[in-house]
């Protein structure tokens, strides 16, 4: 019987790999051998004596300007500060302003202004108007809000939000005003009946055919509910008119301007026809129309919506715009500007009114009052 054999391992065959080892010259090491070494080692020496001549040199060449090293002196006196080139005369273009920071002794927070000193712009916004509910059936609640929703998407959906709910107060504003349709789409739709004369430009001119885009719809119909849920935007006051910036309409200057919301600027009526008491918002009952166009009219069947004409009639007693004041009509004074003590003792009026004008054998009749303050206008 032959004996088994143990097992062979190939450990036992082959040798461990320490056992191989590279047994080298003692002066052959890294790449290039010791040589190599012992050739960078003596450039080593050359090369920091180069660069070090290299930064010595220039600086014993030029020893005037070691001062540029050396760390400055905090007692030394300050540099002098020119001028900016806008702040010296006859370098600036002409018309343009000189800009110089605020004093340091500014009045105190305190002080008193002079007791007569307004701001026009203050007495323009009066007061702010009254509160309107919408009242009437369901149906025309849903008629007031999707037309009052049509006015603020059409006229300002690109506006913030002081810019829609200013829109909205204009329309409640001619709903409460006696020259103007008692309900908010009889407002909104007004004048869509005459080939020109719209009273919000998009009733007319094919804007409603637009599908209108749900964020801005949505958000235009949240204003308008809240307007009619009794919001009142108080920076407008009582304005009843409205454009855009981009364009400046006749009767502009005829109505108290009362400021600039957004890409619009809002006017309030002079007068009687601007005065709060004109407003009556309990005149709203409801009875809304159909939220769309007027039947087309002839223009001389519509009534007459021009803004001065209705302050004009107001001034005389009337209160419809259907009434214009006819021609020859004496129309009424208007006051001169108010001035403060200070400006009242030094003339007043006086101050402004033209007394170095030539001689009348230069000057054609109808310019010979130039510069005087009119007090009634068309004189």
């Amino acid at each position: 019987m032959t004996p088994a054999l143990p097992p062979v391992s190939l450990m036992d065959c082959e040798p461990r790999p320490g056992d191989f080892r590279a047994r080298l010259p003692r002066g052959v090491r890294g790449i290039g051998g010791g040589r190599g070494f012992a050739l960078a080692g003596r450039h080593r020496g050359r090369r920091a004596a180069a660069l070090l001549a290299a930064v010595a040199v220039p600086a014993f060449a030029a020893p005037h300007e070691w001062t540029s090293l050396q760390i400055g002196n905090a007692e030394a006196a300050a540099a002098t500060v020119e001028p900016m080139p806008f702040e010296q005369g006859g370098l600036s273009f002409p018309g343009s302003a000189f800009y110089y920071l605020a004093s340091d002794t500014a009045p105190a927070p305190d002080a008193a202004l002079d007791a007569d000193a307004h701001w026009d712009s203050a007495a323009a916004i009066g007061p702010a108007a009254r509160t309107l509910r919408a009242a009437g059936s369901a149906v025309d609640q849903i008629r007031a809000v999707t037309c009052l929703t049509q006015a603020i998407y059409y006229e300002a959906a690109s506006e913030p939000d002081a810019g829609q709910r200013a829109v909205a107060q204009v329309v409640l504003n001619r709903v409460a005003h006696p020259a103007y349709p008692k309900t908010v789409c009889g407002v909104v739709y007004q004048g869509s009946e005459k080939s020109t004369g719209c009273q919000f430009s998009f009733t007319c001119d094919g804007a409603l055919a637009r599908i209108p885009n749900r964020l801005f719809w949505l958000r235009a119909e949240a204003v308008a509910r809240g307007a009619l849920a009794g919001y009142v935007h108080a920076p407008v006051g009582l304005a009843t008119h409205y454009h855009t910036i981009a364009v400046h309409p006749y009767w502009a200057d005829s109505l108290n301007f009362i400021g600039t919301i957004g890409a619009h600027r809002f006017y309030r009526f002079d007068g009687p026809a601007g005065a709060p008491a004109t407003f009556n918002t309990a005149a709203y009952t409801g009875g809304e129309p159909v939220a769309a166009p007027r039947p087309r009219l002839a223009d001389g069947n519509a009534p007459d919506l021009d803004p001065v004409a209705i302050e004009r009639a107001f001034a005389q007693g009337h209160t419809a715009a259907s009434s214009p004041p006819t021609a020859g009509t004496p129309v009424r004074a208007l006051a001169a500007p108010a001035y403060s003590a200070a400006l009242q003792a030094r003339g007043g009026d006086a101050l402004y009114t033209a007394k170095a004008l030539p001689e009348a054998s230069g000057i054609r009749p109808e310019y010979a009052n130039s510069g005087q303050w009119i007090s009634r206008p068309g004189s």
